[in-house]
């Protein structure tokens, strides 16, 4: 039996995926192997012996230990994608709201209300219409920053809206890359997208180098009087930089879901309330890939989208299985098969693959591992855990 730990409100479609003759799940999990969150911030104090992996419903880690959890060998699982069309919606309608004053419109209609004639309510309305004048989208350029699932769903939505797209990853797998539209003109630095794109649109992941990559230099780059959204995460937009780009006219509108003090109330702001992922939809699909991804890890040891683990997937064909994870430190899997050599036990498969300072190996056995083969490959300088996955798993 497996013990899952969730953390807020996950939707049901996802729990429900966890099989009760196998798992046992809920909030008030003692001794987790696993933990199944969305926003949470967890501390590393939570993180409780014998824990094995953490899953996070949505695209960001930046509430969950990563490094922490790396040094204790926790796997940690995001669900890439899963939102993405979710985020994307609120983009498109994001670029139709910094177009088109429909929210002033909507405003003007409402302070109306006492006028009960038609007749000079349609008046007023004809007469005042000309306030909240917009413009169209089609033959505009938009430059996305970041192709990956919500970026390239975004140029494909803009291209079928008229618009030039112009794309800027420098990072782009190529799983990824076959996702983007043919027609997303591909920029080589991010100075020649900004002095081209009408609307600018961020879809990267907050990371030590993108941290404040809008700063006061980028936005001199920038097309004046541009727009630029971000509904990727607060802290790649440098705030008091882009204040000042608003005040001197270089940016000419900033849409984003993530207030921040000082530009709340500011006239070509609009801020939401961090509402990329709130559908029911999205909410579910994350669920869903999240409690997937655990059961898999727990169940065969194989790993998909993890932020901290290589991805590794081990076809189980016969024998015993055991996981183990080590530093990423040269000779330690030798050290294991020599271990495994000196018991006379044969290997039927493996696979070793590493990420950053952490390596992981599946392991399938001949023969049944006791305590004293477990004990003897954790005692290697360079292992941090072992695991024993039994062939009902």
């Amino acid at each position: 039996m497996y013990n899952v730990r969730t953390y807020n409100a996950i939707a049901a479609t996802g729990l429900d995926r966890f099989n009760t003759d196998k798992y046992s799940v809920g909030a008030d999990i003692t001794s987790p192997d696993a933990l199944l969150l969305r926003s949470h911030k967890l501390a590393v104090d939570e993180l409780s012996d014998g824990l094995l992996a953490i899953a996070r419903a949505g695209a960001g880690v930046n509430n969950v230990p990563v490094e922490a959890c790396s040094d204790r060998g926790i796997v940690v699982f995001n669900t890439p994608g899963a939102n993405a069309n979710s985020v994307k919606e609120l983009v498109l309608t994001a670029l139709l709201l910094a177009s088109r004053d429909v929210y002033g419109g909507i405003s003007y209609v409402r302070s109306l209300a006492s006028v009960t004639d038609e007749v000079e309510l349609n008046k007023l309305v004809e007469a005042e219409k000309k306030r909240f004048k917009g413009r169209e989208l089609i033959g505009k350029s938009l430059g996305v920053v970041g192709l990956g699932a919500i970026g390239s769903m975004v140029a494909r939505a803009a291209l079928d809206l008229g618009m030039r797209v112009l794309g800027y990853d420098p990072a782009l797998s190529v799983d990824a890359a076959w996702r983007v539209p043919a027609e997303v003109e591909r920029m080589e630095n991010l100075p020649s997208l900004f002095a081209q794109a009408d609307y600018v649109t961020l879809h990267v992941p907050l990371l030590p180098a993108t941290e404040g990559m809008i700063n006061a230099a980028a936005l001199e780059a920038f097309k004046p009087g541009s727009v630029l959204l971000n509904f990727a995460r607060q802290p790649i937009v440098d705030t008091q930089a882009l204040a000042k780009g608003l005040e001197n006219g270089q940016i000419g509108r900033y849409v984003a879901d993530f207030p921040v003090p000082g530009l709340i109330d500011h006239d070509r702001v609009m801020l939401t309330p961090h509402l990329g992922a709130s559908t029911a939809e999205a909410e579910e699909n994350c669920a869903v890939m999240a409690a997937d991804q655990l059961m898999r890890f727990l169940e065969t040891g194989s790993i998909t989208n993890s932020v901290n683990f290589p991805p590794v997937s081990l076809e189980r064909v016969d024998g015993y299985r055991i996981a183990v994870t080590n530093r990423n430190v040269t000779g330690t899997l030798g050290k294991m098969t020599s271990v495994l050599a000196e018991r006379d036990i044969n290997v039927i498969d493996l696979i070793n693959k590493s990420r950053d300072d952490v390596a992981y190996n599946l392991i399938d056995l001949a023969a049944q591992p006791d305590q004293g083969l477990i004990n003897a490959i954790s005692a290697i300088d360079s292992v941090i855990n072992v695991r024993v996955l039994t062939a009902d798993s």
